[in-house]
């Protein structure tokens, strides 16, 4: 296996994850992941280009920036790729009037978007609002539609929060994809056009830059799909068994104690000419970085 300064060279950028990266999400809006802040802020001081793509889609972008900023978190609106606004864009572009099931919380995304008569659904993480009730309603809906549409922010299976594992909205997409015997567009991870559009903000191509998340299949394999590099960390969602995923192998992992144990202000600092092994330790085969050896157990 190559090492890290041939696998990953020329990486200019970083798309970090935020729930399981920054933070493990929560009612009370969640703790910080150990370390998480102070990374960051390393991160930022490199000469690398950041951005923060998630599926967040309970709350509004503005919420959850203003969430992560209160936790200390060096983070703005404009720097975040997320389903919502991606979604309206879509729903303008093809004249289409939403019946929604989403949160309370990041209905403000869509307030400039037509919902009378709806003649399509979209569905994000809606948690309680996941009723039989709502649910059903969206299943009629669709069922009433002559050609049927389908819109769902993400379609991961789980994520995890302080109290546990939770559900997540790809359980419910596909409880209506299989009712209604349609295929749902997903606009989120792990779609690759959702990736391209957050690379375009980074004015970087695929090969440039490298991912960061806890989602075997949404992050890494999302990711990897668009020709980028892609690593997982072993905290929020991460389960031993997705180093073994039939499917999926990400470039490299980082350690228990989060990805701030694999970053070092002396490495990243140093900028684009020696990003590959400065940011990253540890291979999926668990070979440490000559140059960062020890600086986690992982």
């Amino acid at each position: 296996m190559a090492a890290w300064s041939e696998r990953l060279a020329g990486v200019r950028g970083v798309l970090l994850d935020i729930s399981g990266v920054l933070l493990d999400g929560g009612k009370d809006g969640g703790v910080p992941i150990p370390g998480s802040v102070e990374a960051l802020a390393r991160l930022k001081r490199s000469q690398l280009k950041v951005r923060f793509c998630t599926n967040e889609s309970q709350v509004s972008r503005k919420d959850l920036v203003g969430l992560l900023r209160h936790m200390g978190f060096d983070i703005s609106e404009g720097e975040v790729t997320s389903p919502a606004p991606a979604a309206c864009l879509v729903l303008k572009e093809r004249g289409l009037r939403p019946h929604l099931l989403v949160s309370d919380g990041v209905r403000s995304e869509f307030h400039r978007i037509d919902t009378s008569k709806p003649n399509c659904v979209v569905i994000a993480d809606a948690g309680e609002s996941f009723s039989y009730q709502n649910v059903n309603k969206a299943f009629q809906v669709l069922m009433e539609l002559e050609n049927p549409v389908l819109i769902s922010l993400g379609k991961g299976r789980y994520y995890k929060q302080t109290s546990g594992l939770m559900l997540d909205v790809g359980a419910y997409m596909k409880a209506l994809e299989y009712a209604c015997g349609i295929e749902a567009q997903v606009v989120g991870k792990p779609a690759p056009e959702f990736f391209q559009s957050a690379l375009r903000e980074m004015g970087l191509e695929a090969h440039e830059a490298i991912m960061i998340g806890d989602d075997i299949v949404g992050d890494v394999g999302g990711a990897q799909s668009c020709g980028m590099r892609a690593v997982q960390v072993r905290t929020g969602k991460f389960r031993p068994s997705d180093e073994h995923h039939p499917e999926v192998k990400a470039d490299g992992h980082l350690g228990a104690r989060g990805w701030a144990g694999s970053l070092q202000s002396r490495h990243v600092t140093t900028g684009i000419q020696q990003p590959a092994h400065r940011v990253l330790l540890t291979q999926r085969t668990g070979v440490p970085c000559p140059v960062c050896a020890g600086a986690t157990k992982g």
